[in-house]
């Protein structure tokens, strides 16, 4: 239900650096090598903080545009009231969550299917702002001392903070937490917080966090937004393993009834300690939560229509298009809504898996890419809805566009030579097709790239170079994307490519995307505003080696390796901005995808018994986050 934090946009350019975009050395290693020399030159920029003072929030460059008193975050409504129910269906999925179902409550280690919401459960030390990416504000803890180097942080919890049973939560719960999701969380969790050094409670009230020099930018952000857990309810049990006992918590909601596989409610705690904090005015508003589970998406269409589900969030543009037309809209029960949006929106596309020889060469990625008719697909299946999606960074200002820029090349020369030459220039497009969902010209040059990797053709059958037929399964957990991959793997087929889908319920879907056992796959991914090191969970070499990681294609570059912690350490969003339009520019030339499409609207569909606020966060709609339930309207549609 919280408002996903992005990073913070400043009101900076993404021009020339001069003087502060320093050159990385040729070795890409060697960027990592130095922490204290890092270190310093970061320090030299970044505001300076009075030593031991306490301050309200942690930011990503030490500003907080908000003071110290403010009431309340602007896009919600104070008085909102309390009550009714919002029923939704799961449409974003992280750790060890699955889409179609649901085995155990514990969605922060590998083992298992977690279960939506249970990230409402816990409160963490800070909590973010949908105006603010990259800015968090006071929450379990009260305040924050950072010291001189900013390797140490002194956070101060509010001796109110009560998890569910009403014990306090102490500094010591959340140095166990942290310890604990280093050691034995998600793969995730293990890699984002390898260089916290340690977490130590000096006394209830006081959390002593130090990190590494080696630190990323970012990395106190990270900490104060964990979840805390409690050290005694976790002391007698197995955190690894998969559980169906609702855990202790401190948030705003607890675990209510629940069918595995099929729903889970929650509950909002009508005494939580922190609902009068300014982070939480406005915010968590429905009594209860309920989030349905369905193996298909049509079934949870109809499930929406009749009711069952009461929030909707639509992706699939056929049913955006002819779908919206049955007696409840009809009858001003439903509503439907289009809004802008505003942040970015990361990326999607069919992942290679680079650890199959058959996807080693970059020019049999390339041809397999030209066999996509996107022009057919978007007007023939998607109602003209979509753009082609070109970057990994879409809608924001860290997409790569034309030459790059002299800052751009600061970053990339020293590493002319172990990188493709187009990274110098204009970064790659997928081509424009004549729209005939057979485009001869792409498929003869896709024919020819094949040829030239060392592929032959006998017959009607295409071998790879060692002499294998050429053969792809494209496995997904749902059939909604089949009648877009269908002439796709057509076209796949005209070149000799034996390509055929196998779909696999959610739980096997997620077993074999963590032991990385597929040819190819569909992918989603959430835009941020402000990059940060985050991004080696999904492009990095150590995440590429690790099982149940992000990096699920296998994307091993040094080079990229380099770029990530060029983010990680940059100290102004121009920077942040320079180096990830390099990022793009190395990700793309590599042709580790298909990019798909994406839409610049959010579309939204409801039973008209939710209000939300005038003002809606700067970056997000705050749908259904800070929304409220209508008893009146309830009352006129006959959901009361």
């Amino acid at each position: 239900m919280a408002i996903a934090l992005t990073r913070r946009r400043l009101l900076e350019t993404g021009g020339a650096l001069a003087a502060c975009a320093a050159a990385l050395p040729a070795s890409a290693q060697s960027v990592v090598d130095d922490g204290q020399s890092v270190r310093a030159q970061r320090e030299a920029r970044l505001p300076l903080l009075e030593p031991g003072a306490e301050i309200h929030g942690l930011s990503t460059f030490g500003e907080l545009a908000l003071p110290a008193d403010f009431p309340h975050f602007a896009y919600v409504n104070p008085t909102a009231p309390k009550g009714g129910t919002l029923t939704i269906q799961i449409k974003r999925a992280g750790g060890n969550q699955s889409f179609d179902t649901f085995n155990t409550l514990n969605t922060y280690v590998l083992q298992g299917d977690g279960a939506a919401g249970m990230d409402s459960c816990f409160d963490s030390l800070m909590a973010g702002s949908g105006d603010e990416p990259g800015s968090l504000y006071g929450l379990l803890a009260k305040s924050v001392a950072v010291s001189p180097d900013r390797l140490t942080y002194r956070f101060r919890l509010r001796p109110e903070a009560r998890f569910h049973d009403g014990s306090r939560v102490t500094a010591s719960d959340a140095a166990f937490t942290m310890n604990l999701l280093k050691t034995k969380g998600h793969p995730s969790y293990k890699l984002i917080l390898n260089e916290l050094v340690s977490a130590q409670a000096e006394s209830d009230d006081i959390l002593v966090v130090r990190l590494s020099p080696r630190r990323s930018r970012d990395l106190h952000l990270v900490v104060a937004g964990l979840p805390v857990f409690s050290e005694r309810y976790w002391s007698t049990r197995n955190f690894e393993a998969s559980t169906l006992e609702p855990p202790l918590g401190s948030g705003p909601y607890r675990v209510g009834r629940f069918e595995q596989g099929r729903f889970i409610e929650f509950e909002r705690v009508p005494d939580y300690w922190g609902r009068d904090l300014p982070v939480n005015i406005g915010a968590n508003n429905f009594d209860r939560v309920r989030w349905e589970y369905f193996r298909d998406r049509q079934v949870a269409f109809e499930a929406f229509k009749s009711g069952v589900i009461t929030f909707q969030e639509e992706f699939t543009s056929r049913i955006w298009a002819t779908g919206y037309d049955f007696p409840a809209l009809k009858d001003g029960k439903v509503r439907k809504e289009v809004l802008p949006k505003t942040e970015p929106v990361g990326s999607q596309g069919w992942i290679y898996n680079l650890r199959r020889e058959k996807f080693a060469d970059p020019r049999i990625r390339e041809a397999l890419g030209l066999a996509f008719d996107f022009e057919w697909t978007r007007k023939n299946i998607m109602f003209g809805a979509y753009s082609r999606m070109t970057s990994y960074f879409e809608n924001s200002d860290s997409k790569a566009v034309g030459a790059p820029s002299p800052a751009e090349l600061a970053l990339l020369e020293p590493f002319r030579g172990q990188v493709p030459d187009e990274v110098f220039g204009e970064p790659f497009l997928p081509p424009v097709s004549d729209g005939s969902g057979s485009d001869r010209a792409l498929l003869r040059k896709a024919d020819e790239m094949l040829r030239a990797a060392g592929c032959k053709r006998e017959g009607s059958v295409l071998k790879l170079p060692n002499g294998q037929p050429f053969e792809i399964e494209f496995l997904d957990s749902q059939g909604a994307l089949q009648p877009h991959t269908q002439p796709f793997q057509a076209n796949l087929k005209r070149l000799g490519i034996n390509a055929t889908s196998r779909l696999v319920d959610g739980a096997q879907y997620q077993r074999r995307l963590d032991e990385f056992d597929f040819d190819m796959i569909s992918r989603a991914l959430g835009g941020s505003a402000i990059p940060s090191d985050s991004l080696r969970i999904v492009y990095g070499s150590e995440a590429a080696r690790t099982r149940g990681s992000r990096n699920v294609g296998g994307i091993a570059d040094p080079v990229i390796d380099a770029m990530i912690e060029k983010i990680g350490q940059a100290d102004s969003y121009a920077e942040v901005v320079v180096a990830a339009k390099c990022l793009d520019r190395l990700l793309r030339a590599g042709r580790y995808w298909i990019p798909m499409w994406w839409n610049d609207s959010e579309w939204l569909a409801y039973w008209d018994m939710y209000e939300r606020p005038a003002t809606k966060p700067k970056f997000g709609s705050g749908a259904p986050g800070t929304w409220w339930f209508d008893a009146e309207k309830a009352k006129r549609i006959g959901k009361a």
